[in-house]
């Protein structure tokens, strides 16, 4: 896989190799069956990792004085290109509002965040706002579609607001409803779909920028044991071919086993506690 100009290593040999991708398999349940779908060997370049986010030491403080409330606790954290991430806790932890700051939908009161060798503090709003549309995509649990448009136009709404033509539009979002399989129902209206099948449509309305990373909140909370392991599934999967940097809030642990790192929000406080897959 070859790095964007300016993020290789000049001096580093350019050779490939043959690398397989597997899981191990892990207990029943939702993780257990994720985990045995990529299964495929495959010849890439050598992956040199390189850090997307760099994160020192923020906080996060709502409201003044006696009712001043700390949601993020001196926090660092640094994740590279390409991982995927779990970050777990009760809610109130601070696990929501640190996927917020990160998605630069909220700003933090001290520390600094990166991404891509960028501050996030040096950046205008309107600055922040194409780097959301242009490098993040959203999934949220209640899927927040528009009920009385049709599956395409939810889709298509990202590229809308960026500004993008009409027929260019279409044929992105086509071929990211093709990616989740749902081009079967791209004229049917969303209301009429079910959970699964708007959490896909989600989905597909997540990539079709084209992402760097896609931030997931609790993306199978609202869906059945069936449906939830086919979104899994699809995740992972983008994640491992498209090499989208996966940041996952969740209060799910099976799901969480399934990151290759995973980390705990207590009291505002970020502890990373394990490493899952590789």
């Amino acid at each position: 896989m070859t790095l964007p100009l300016g993020q290789q290593d000049k001096n580093s040999p350019k050779f490939s190799v043959s690398k397989h991708d597997t899981f191990k398999r892990t207990p029943a349940g939702l993780a257990g069956r994720a985990s045995r779908i990529y299964m495929k060997s495959v010849n890439i370049s050598v992956k040199l990792w390189v850090m997307i986010f760099n994160v020192d030491s923020i906080t996060k403080i709502y409201g003044k004085g006696d009712n001043a409330f700390v949601a993020l606790d001196k926090v660092s954290l640094n994740i590279k290109r390409g991982e995927s991430i779990a970050i777990l806790g009760k809610s109130g932890s601070g696990k929501s509002t640190l996927m917020h700051v990160l998605a630069a939908l909220d700003r933090v009161n001290s520390g600094e965040i990166n991404f891509d060798k960028i501050a996030y503090q040096d950046m205008s709003a309107k600055k922040l706002d194409k780097l959301r549309s242009g490098k993040f995509g959203f999934i949220f649990q209640q899927f927040f579609l528009n009920g009385r448009e049709t599956v395409l136009e939810n889709v298509m709404l990202p590229l809308k607001i960026a500004g993008t033509s009409r027929g260019d539009r279409k044929a992105r979002a086509t071929q990211a409803l093709e990616e989740v399989d749902l081009l079967d129902k791209i004229n049917n209206k969303a209301i009429n779909l079910s959970g699964g099948q708007k959490q896909r449509v989600a989905i597909a309305r997540a990539i079709v920028n084209e992402p760097e990373v896609i931030f997931a909140d609790e993306p199978t909370g609202n869906l059945d044991s069936e449906n939830g392991y086919r979104i899994v599934e699809l995740l992972f999967r983008l994640n491992k071919q498209k090499d989208i940097t996966l940041i996952i809030v969740t209060h799910d642990a099976e799901l969480a086993n399934m990151c290759q790192r995973q980390f705990v929000m207590k009291d505002g406080k970020l502890t990373e506690t394990s490493k899952g897959k590789k």
